[in-house]
């Protein structure tokens, strides 16, 4: 996979309002890439865009207020990297949502809700994306998945359906994008200081583990620049959710005794 400079890197970032997307895009702008912020909270992302330009060195930023499974805003947001920086470079598919519940108590709709956000709508952007990063700079995709998508835990089965899901399409297309030239990074968090269990579509106050601890949200964004620098296939930016792969890998059994008092 090719090493690639962010500098002048013309970039799209989902989810950049708040979490791991802003973080992400207030470092690639730093470090001299143009982005088009795509998020629903217009003053959020004015807040943001104020905070790209503070930094030094920064590139350019624009805005698209929107919902990311709706294909005409997606569309916009295509667009206005194309028009506004001349093209398009990457795509940082970051935008998610959760929810907490068991799946007998649980809904139909709040699961497609839920893959509709998380895996569909970041598969079509990155199919109506393409034709630009074809003819960009060293293009790449990153999509943000979760540790949740290599080892599914009781009462996140939506969530971690559409990382699984988001996981194994990463693997297939990153196949198929490298010999027309396109990188596919998976970023794969563990618990990130964000908020993400705030945000929850359902069962915000009945999620039993510590909500305030986590890895910085920067420092998972400083990790995943870097990695879309280098051309890494994939990254675990949190000690913990490598300790998790690794308990998995070797003693799944054990892992599922433990998680059993969350069920």
């Amino acid at each position: 996979m090719a090493r690639r400079k962010i500098k002048g890197m013309r970039s799209l970032v989902t989810g950049a309002s708040s979490g791991i997307g802003r973080a992400v895009a207030i470092e690639l702008v730093r470090q001299g890439a143009c982005c088009v912020l795509l998020a629903r909270s217009e003053d959020r992302l004015t807040n943001v865009v104020e905070e790209c330009r503070a930094q030094q060195g920064s590139g350019g930023v624009e805005v698209v207020v929107g919902d990311v499974t709706d294909a005409a805003t997606r569309k916009i947001a295509i667009e206005k990297a194309v028009t506004s920086f001349g093209g398009l470079d990457a795509v940082i598919n970051n935008a998610g949502v959760g929810s907490f519940g068991r799946f007998a108590d649980s809904s139909p709709e709040r699961l497609r809700r839920i893959m509709e956000v998380n895996f569909f709508a970041a598969a079509e952007l990155i199919r109506e994306s393409l034709p630009a990063l074809l003819r960009g700079r060293s293009p790449i995709v990153v999509n943000v998945g979760s540790i949740l998508g290599h080892r599914g835990i009781p009462r996140m089965h939506e969530y971690c359906t559409s990382k699984f899901a988001l996981q194994g399409f990463s693997q297939s297309l990153r196949i198929e994008l490298r010999p027309e030239g396109v990188d596919l990074l998976m970023v794969s968090p563990g618990t990130t200081d964000t908020e993400f269990y705030d945000n929850v579509v359902h069962g915000r106050d009945k999620v039993p583990w510590n909500k305030g601890r986590g890895t910085p949200v920067a420092t998972v964004a400083k990790k995943t620049v870097h990695a879309m620098r280098l051309g890494k296939r994939e990254i675990v930016p949190n000690f913990l959710g490598r300790m998790l792969l690794w308990a998995n890998r070797h003693a799944p059994h054990c892992v599922d005794r433990v998680l059993e008092r969350f069920a």
